[in-house]
C-alpha cells in the first residue's frame, strides 16, 4: 500500500512525495487512517519504525480540512516531547511534510531565550512542539493560549516518565480542552503509561508493531568483554578495522563524551560531543554538522538517545554499558530505522556484566560475549628474588636497614673528610686534617706524621679530663699571645719573665699561705692537684 490509498489531503500528499516516501511502514499504514477518523490512538512500536509521521501526517491533514479563518492563527495542535532534540525533529518534520499547507508551527524548550519564543507565539501559530518544562513556564507566565487545541499528541510517553515529567504532562492536559484527539506513542508500554491513557484518552484503539522488548531486526548486535581501561583501545581498533560511514557513540556522563571525542580527536578523526552541558547553538550546530557529514563521529549521552534522526547511521558503539533494558533499546534504535541495516556493538566491563544480564532478560535472548585479549593489560609478572636476596622477617629487616643507612651516613663523612685531606700529596687516609684559614687554623699535639688516638675512658674521668683541657686551653692562649707578639724574627726565643715587683696577694688556707702562681697552678691541675680543706675554713686574704 501507497500514501495514496490512505486518504490524505493533497496538500499533504504533495509534501510526503516531496519527500522521497512513498511507501508507509507498518505503524504508518495503520496508525494514519485510524488518527484519520478522528479515535484516540496507543501506538506501541520500536525505535526507527516511523512514529513520528504516524502522528504528524495525521495532524497536519486534520489542519488543512479544518472549517474557519485561516488567518487568525490559534494554536490547533500540541505535541509535547522529553527531549529538546526529539522536538526539534517534530517541527521539522511538520515543516517538511506541510510545506504545501501554509501551517505555522513553532517549538518551546528549554536552554535558549523564552523572550523570543514568546514573540513566536504571539505572531500565531497552528502547532507547538513544546518540552513540558518550558511549557509550564509558558502557561504561568499567561503566554500561551492552549484553550482551542483540538488535537494533541504525546511522543515517547515513556521516556516522559523515566525522566519525571508525567506530573507537568497531568498539569498541561487539564489545560486543554475535554473534547479533543489524543494519541499516545511510546516504545514500551509499562503499568504507568496505561494508567496515564485510561486518564487522558476516550476509548483508545491499541496498536502494537513489532515485538515489545526487542529492537528492530535489522540491527545486529555485538558485545565485547573488555576492561575499562581497554576501552579506548578496542574501540580505535574497531574504527579503522570496520568500514563505518556514521557512527554514533554513547557514553554514560557528560565528562566521558568530552573525554571520548578529545581522544578521537588526538588519532585524526573528526567527532563532536552532544550532551546537557551544551549550549543549545552547539547543540544544534553538532548535529547539523553530524547529518551534513563534517563530522564522521558523535558522542553522546542518552539525553540524544532519542531525539537524534540522521539517515544513514552505520553503527551504534555503546562505550559504557546502558544501565537499563530501556535506554539500551533506544540507543541502539538510532541505526537500523526505515528498514536499512546498521550495528550495535556494546562494551562491557567486568562491574557491567549486571547490566549485560538484564538486558538479555528483558529482550528475552542470550549474546555471546566476544573477548578482545589484544587490548587487554596482560598482568605484571611478580618479580624473582635473586638468591643473595633471602626473606628476612619485617622487625629484622627494619633494624638492617637502619645499620645500612648509618653505615651510608658515616662512608660518606669519611669520605667528605679524606677529600679535603687528601691536597697534600704524603696525606693518607688515618691522617684526617681539617683545612682552615691561618689565623684560625689549630695545630695538633703531637708530630704532623703521627695519628691522633682517642683512647676510650669512663665518661666521669672523661667530663674532669675535657675540664683540664679547657683551663689548659685558656692559659695556653695567653702564653701563645706572649709568644705571638716577640715572634718577628724566625729565631727570636720566648721573652723572660719581667719579674714583679709589685706586692703579691697572698691567700692563705686555715693551715697554709699561696701565693697567685701557685694558686693557679693547683687549680689548673683539677681534682686530682687540688688542696682539700674543711668546707667551713674557706680562703682568707692576708
Amino acid at each position: 500500500m501507497s500514501f495514496l490509498h490512505l486518504g490524505l489531503s493533497d496538500h499533504v500528499l504533495q509534501g510526503i512525495l516531496a519527500s522521497g516516501y512513498s511507501t508507509p511502514t507498518p505503524i504508518q499504514e495503520q496508525a494514519i487512517p485510524i488518527a484519520i477518523g478522528g479515535r484516540d490512538i496507543i501506538g506501541c512500536a520500536q525505535t526507527g519504525t516511523g512514529k513520528t509521521a504516524a502522528f504528524v501526517v495525521p495532524l497536519l491533514h486534520q489542519l488543512s480540512i479544518s472549517k474557519g479563518d485561516h488567518r487568525k492563527k490559534v494554536i490547533k495542535g500540541l505535541v509535547l516531547t522529553p527531549t529538546r532534540e526529539l522536538a526539534k525533529q517534530v517541527e521539522e518534520a511538520v515543516s517538511t511534510y506541510g510545506r504545501f499547507t501554509s501551517r505555522a508551527s513553532a517549538t518551546v524548550y528549554g536552554g535558549v531565550n523564552i523572550d523570543n519564543q514568546i514573540k513566536q507565539l504571539r505572531r500565531g501559530v497552528d502547532v507547538v512542539v513544546a518540552t513540558p518544562g518550558r511549557l509550564i513556564d509558558l502557561i504561568n507566565r499567561r503566554s500561551i493560549d492552549l484553550s482551542h487545541v483540538g488535537y494533541l499528541v504525546i511522543d515517547e510517553a515513556d521516556r516522559m516518565f523515566d525522566m519525571g515529567f508525567i506530573q507537568d504532562v497531568r498539569r498541561i492536559i487539564a489545560r486543554l480542552p475535554a473534547e479533543r484527539q489524543t494519541l499516545l506513542f511510546s516504545a514500551t508500554m509499562p503499568k504507568e503509561i496505561r494508567e496515564l491513557s485510561a486518564s487522558t484518552q476516550n476509548n483508545p484503539h491499541f496498536i502494537e508493531v513489532g515485538v515489545q522488548h526487542r529492537p528492530v531486526e535489522t540491527v545486529k548486535q555485538a558485545f565485547y568483554s573488555v576492561s575499562h581501561d581497554s576501552k579506548m583501545d578496542l574501540l580505535l581498533h574497531l574504527i579503522k578495522t570496520h568500514p563505518m560511514e556514521s557512527t554514533l557513540i554513547f557514553t554514560r556522563t557528560k565528562h566521558g563524551a568530552d573525554k571520548v571525542s578529545r581522544r578521537l580527536e588526538k588519532n585524526n578523526l573528526t567527532s563532536v560531543s552532544i550532551h546537557s552541558d551544551r549550549t543549545q547553538a552547539q547543540r544544534d550546530r553538532a548535529l547539523s554538522g553530524f547529518k551534513q557529514g563534517r563530522y564522521e563521529i558523535l558522542v553522546a549521552t542518552d539525553v540524544a538517545s532519542r531525539g537524534i534522526d540522521v539517515d544513514g547511521i552505520s553503527h551504534v558503539l555503546n562505550y559504557d554499558t546502558p544501565q537499563t533494558p530501556d535506554a539500551y533499546i533506544h540507543r541502539i534504535g538510532r541505526t537500523g530505522r526505515a528498514s536499512a541495516t546498521g550495528d550495535a556493538i556494546t562494551f562491557v566491563s567486568t562491574d557491567e556484566r549486571k547490566y549485560f544480564k538484564s538486558i538479555e532478560r528483558f529482550i528475552g535472548k542470550n549474546f555471546r560475549l566476544e573477548h578482545a585479549p589484544a587490548f587487554e593489560k596482560k598482568p605484571e609478572e611478580p618479580k624473582q628474588e635473586s638468591p643473595a636476596e633471602k626473606s628476612v622477617p619485617s622487625k629484622q629487616r627494619t633494624g638492617t636497614d637502619r645499620n645500612r643507612s648509618s653505615q651510608k651516613r658515616f662512608r660518606n663523612g669519611k669520605k667528605k673528610q679524606w677529600r679535603q685531606a687528601s691536597d697534600h700529596q704524603s696525606a693518607t687516609p688515618q691522617i684526617l686534617r681539617r683545612e682552615h684559614g691561618p689565623a684560625f687554623e689549630k695545630k695538633f699535639v703531637g708530630t704532623n706524621q703521627e695519628p691522633l688516638v682517642v683512647k676510650s675512658v669512663p665518661s666521669k674521668q672523661r667530663m674532669e679530663t675535657d675540664r683540664n683541657r679547657s683551663s689548659q686551653s685558656r692559659f695556653g692562649h695567653g702564653k701563645k699571645k706572649q709568644w705571638g707578639q716577640s715572634s718577628n724574627h724566625p729565631t727570636a726565643s720566648p721573652p723572660k719573665k719581667k719579674e714583679k715587683t709589685q706586692k703579691i696577694d697572698v691567700y692563705s688556707t686555715s693551715s697554709k699561705q699561696y701565693d697567685w702562681k701557685t694558686l693557679v697552678e693547683v687549680v689548673d691541675r683539677g681534682n686530682k692537684g687540688r688542696k682539700k680543706t674543711n668546707r667551713g675554713s674557706g680562703l682568707e686574704t692576708v
